[in-house]
Order: C-alpha cells, then sequence, then structure tokens
C-alpha cells in the first residue's frame, strides 16, 4: 500500500481554498423537498474524500427519492465502482457504472454529474466527470430517452440513499446542485499548471436554477446551510465537530482502513477501537507518511485500561505484520518492535487514564520522537535517536485487550477544551504543538516535507 503524500487533487497551492468540508458516516445524513424544478436537466458536483472502503457496501453521495421504484441513485457501488442510476417505474432509465474502482482512502476526488436528456445524441444525455475527466469506459452503460423526464422533483438525500441504507463514510465539500443546467466540469475545477493536479475554483457565482443549491460547510452551528442564499437542507445527527478542515486545498491524514489491522474505525477513520482477544496486535497507519519535516499529533485515550500505544511506525510495513515494527508509548514506558523483536526499553514518564491526552513529536529532519502527557514532556526528551526510514503516525495495541481511541493530526473529530494551530494556522489540536513542529497535511508538506 503505498503512502500518500500530497494526494490525489489536494493541491498545496490551490489559488482557491476550501475551507472547510463535512464529516458523515452511518445514520449521518442531510435532506431537502425539491419541487416545481427542471425534471430533464441538471448537475451534481461535488468533492469526496471516502473513509468506507471495500466494504461490499452501498455508499451514496445524493439520491432524488420518490419510493424504490422511482429515484436516482449517485455514489460508489458495493464494488467500489462509481455510479449513476435513474429508476422511473422500476425501469432503468440511465445507468452508468464504471468500469474502474475508487478505493484510495488518502484522495481527493471531484466528481461531477451532468445530465441534460433533450440533447439528440444519445451519449451526451448523460455524462460522468472525475477530476475533470469524462469517464467513458463503464461496465453498463444506459442512456436516457430523449426528452426523458427524471424523478427530480422529489426529496433530495446527501450521504444516504433514503434514511435506512446506504450511509455515506467519508468527507464531502463543494456540494452543488445546478437545477436546469447542464455543465462541464470547468465551472468547478481546472488543472493547475504547474503539478497537474485538478484543483477547485470559486462556484458561488454560478446560476444555480430553481432548486439548485451550494454547501459550503462553512457554518458549522448550521452545515446544512445553503450559502447561495436558498432554503436550507434538514441535517440528521450531524454536529459541529463533523464540520472539518479536511479538504481538497489541505489534505489531512487520518488512518488507512487498507493498511489496518484493528475491530473497527470510525469518527472519519480518526476513531480507533483495537479488537479484543486473541495474542496478536492490533494496528492503525496513518495515511501519509514523512522522511523530513517536524510533525505533531494527539492521541486521545478512551479505554481505562490504556492498552493502546501510540507512535510510529515505518511506511514500509504492511498491515499483515500485525504484531510489530513500532516505536511507542505504552502507559508509562518507551517500547519498540524492530524485526522480529519486541522490546520494552522501561519507565520513561507517567502512567495514563482515560481522557489523558498523549502529545507525538516526531523530528524526522534529526531522526528523532517524543512523547508529551497532556502537554508535559516525557522522559526528560526524545524517547528515542536514530530514526531514518520514512514513517507515518500509528498504534498498535497490547495483545488481547480493546481499546478505544481518538486520533488529532489536526482534524479533531471531538469537541476540544482549548483549541491551537500551529505556526502555520494550520490544524486544531488540544495543545500548542511544540516549536517548529506542524500539523500533517498536505499545505505543510509542500513546506516543510
Amino acid at each position: 500500500m503505498a503512502f500518500l503524500i500530497g494526494g490525489a487533487n489536494s493541491a498545496a497551492d490551490a489559488g482557491y481554498d476550501i475551507d472547510n468540508s463535512c464529516r458523515f458516516e452511518t445514520d449521518t445524513y442531510m435532506t431537502k423537498s425539491i419541487s416545481s424544478g427542471n425534471t430533464r436537466t441538471f448537475t451534481l458536483s461535488f468533492w469526496v474524500k471516502r473513509t468506507t472502503v471495500s466494504s461490499g457496501l452501498y455508499s451514496y453521495l445524493a439520491s432524488f427519492y420518490q419510493d424504490s421504484s422511482n429515484r436516482i441513485s449517485i455514489g460508489f457501488y458495493n464494488d467500489d465502482a462509481f455510479f449513476v442510476l435513474a429508476e422511473d417505474g422500476g425501469e432503468a432509465r440511465v445507468y452508468l457504472k464504471t468500469d474502474r474502482l475508487f478505493r484510495d482512502p488518502a484522495a481527493w476526488y471531484h466528481i461531477a454529474i451532468a445530465i441534460d436528456t433533450t440533447q439528440g445524441t444519445d451519449t451526451n444525455r448523460a455524462k460522468l466527470y472525475v477530476n475533470g475527466v469524462q469517464e467513458t469506459s463503464f461496465s453498463t452503460a444506459t442512456y436516457p430517452d430523449e426528452d426523458q423526464e427524471l424523478i427530480l422533483n422529489t426529496n433530495f438525500y446527501v450521504g444516504t440513499s433514503s434514511v435506512t441504507s446506504g450511509w455515506f463514510g467519508g468527507h464531502m465539500a463543494e456540494y452543488v446542485y445546478i437545477d436546469g443546467t447542464a455543465l462541464a466540469p470547468s465551472s468547478f475545477g481546472e488543472t493547475d499548471e504547474d503539478s497537474g493536479i485538478w484543483k477547485p475554483i470559486d462556484v458561488s457565482g454560478l446560476t444555480f436554477g430553481t432548486n439548485g443549491f451550494y454547501l459550503d460547510f462553512e457554518a458549522s452551528g448550521n452545515l446544512g446551510n445553503d450559502a447561495n442564499g436558498g432554503t436550507d437542507l434538514t441535517e440528521t445527527n450531524l454536529a459541529a465537530t463533523d464540520q472539518c478542515t479536511d479538504t481538497p486545498t489541505n489534505n489531512f491524514c487520518t488512518l488507512n482502513p487498507l493498511n489496518q489491522d484493528t475491530e473497527s474505525l470510525s469518527e472519519g477513520n480518526l476513531k480507533i477501537q483495537s479488537r479484543a482477544g486473541g495474542s496478536g496486535n492490533g494496528i492503525g497507519r496513518g495515511t501519509i507518511g514523512f522522511s523530513s519535516g517536524k510533525w505533531y499529533a494527539e492521541y486521545l485515550y478512551l479505554s481505562g485500561d490504556v492498552g493502546a500505544m501510540p507512535g510510529i511506525s515505518p511506511t514500509s510495513v504492511s498491515a499483515a505484520v500485525s504484531t510489530g515494527h513500532f516505536y511507542a508509548f505504552h502507559n508509562g514506558n518507551k517500547i519498540r518492535y524492530v524485526g522480529t523483536t519486541y522490546t520494552d526499553d522501561g519507565a520513561f514518564g507517567d502512567t495514563l487514564a482515560a481522557d489523558d491526552i498523549l502529545g507525538i513529536a516526531m523530528d524526522a529532519d534529526n531522526n528523532t520522537i517524543a512523547f508529551y502527557k497532556n502537554n508535559v514532556l516525557q522522559g526528560g526528551g526524545n524517547a528515542y535517536t536514530g530514526l531514518t526510514d520514512e514513517y507515518t503516525f500509528s498504534q498498535s495495541t497490547a495483545g488481547g485487550t480493546e481499546n478505544y481511541g481518538v486520533w488529532n493530526f489536526g482534524n479533531s473529530p471531538v469537541a476540544l477544551d482549548s483549541g491551537n494551530a500551529d505556526a502555520n494556522g494550520y490544524g486544531n489540536f488540544e495543545y500548542e504543538p511544540p516549536n517548529g513542529f506542524y500539523a500533517l497535511c498536505t499545505k505543510n508538506l509542500a513546506e516543510y516535507g
């Protein structure tokens, strides 16, 4: 598994910055009642970063839902292909399913769907674009009849199929619905001339149409706010903590669901439940690796037995090696697992309890790692030196124990008692990062990585 540095469509110097995204998972969604709009022509555009991948489940980003036979469903198929399905009376009027799969949990994808059934050529009536490029390779391709009426004037859902299933797990940003116009992706993004990365542009000046709306997720107390001034969407089970600074223009580290060996991940792949039972160690690893720079992260203990061992591990190690390769802090001791040898290097600070926060400062320029308990430096300084590989933040767990904890790489999914950005103004931590250390995000990586 390659570790992403920079990320697909995570332009460090985007020109236009997206400030916020919204985090979705099971039972979180938005809805809006739509009526009296155009039934033949529309555009949907959104940026998405998946956290639930290879799950065997459908994952819906948008749904126009009247009933199970009359609807439009848009999202990721249960095999991770992307699909657009419009049904009328149980018959598929539009059905596009991509050949390629979308399984990168570190990448932001821009997706645009443009439908215009008034077009004379069938393949011009339904178009799907990913990162500015039109998809043309489909395992299923059904195009609508000319002037086909679609089920658009009904209940619209964001993040689910119809409030009972198909939950989207991940982040969304710059969510736009255009009623009555089929737009090209150039209305929403452009290719960066230096990096070749597809990046967002300002969409606030677009004409959104009768029922169109624009979700910028900038109001933490009203994430369903229509920034275009129309009727807001109704939120269900979304809180202010679901507003994120992890965006297509500043991609933050999370835990990688494809490179872990744990019971479960949630809260945007930042809350980790390590497995109980067995003799091995549950392991979770970050999506972004580093071999230079100075990086800070925090780990909030939620379990009283504090068996979790947060620290770092080499990016070259597969999650299948579930019993080692890490340097970590374990309840007052520093520990390491190198090759096949586990070593408890003894006391290096205070014991820990639930609600304690372990700060982890990795200096990849000088090859050292230091730990902080509730902002107090442990063991007098660097726990380990001579760390020369490419690393990522990670945790292991004492064999057979069950632990819950929350990682914060500057994108905390839980409310903090205080808020502290790094010296560049990025991230939100409980404690101020040590001098010269930064949140692990693409804007900082572009400068220091």
